[in-house]
């Protein structure tokens, strides 16, 4: 019985480990630019990971995707559910309020 559990947790943690290690760590070639006001420098973030989240700052107003990769953003500051998909080359306007955030796909 005991080498049975045992078989069961090593197969367990062998399809668990393939699985997780599937997907190797990339990060997007480029940059998210946000632009937030006439006062305030651009906001860059340069060739961000895959799966990273950004919070965008309190007076974000448009967000800039000149990566290679999907960009989503989200209406919550923990990218949490689903967002609008900016492509590469593309733009979204953020309403200024600090509640949006950004994911990379």
């Amino acid at each position: 019985m005991r080498a049975l559990v045992s078989a069961a947790a090593a197969l367990a943690f062998a399809v668990g480990g393939t699985v997780t290690g599937a997907a190797p760590a990339y990060a997007a070639t480029g940059e998210v630019v946000v632009f937030t006001t006439e006062l305030e420098e651009l906001r860059h973030y340069p060739d961000p990971p895959s799966g990273s989240c950004h919070r965008l700052p309190e007076t974000a107003h448009v967000l800039v995707n000149l990566t290679d990769a999907n960009v989503r953003m989200h209406a919550g500051p923990g990218c949490f559910g689903p967002g609008v998909v900016v492509a590469p080359d593309r733009g979204w306007h953020a309403p200024p309020s600090g509640m949006f955030s950004f994911s990379v796909a």
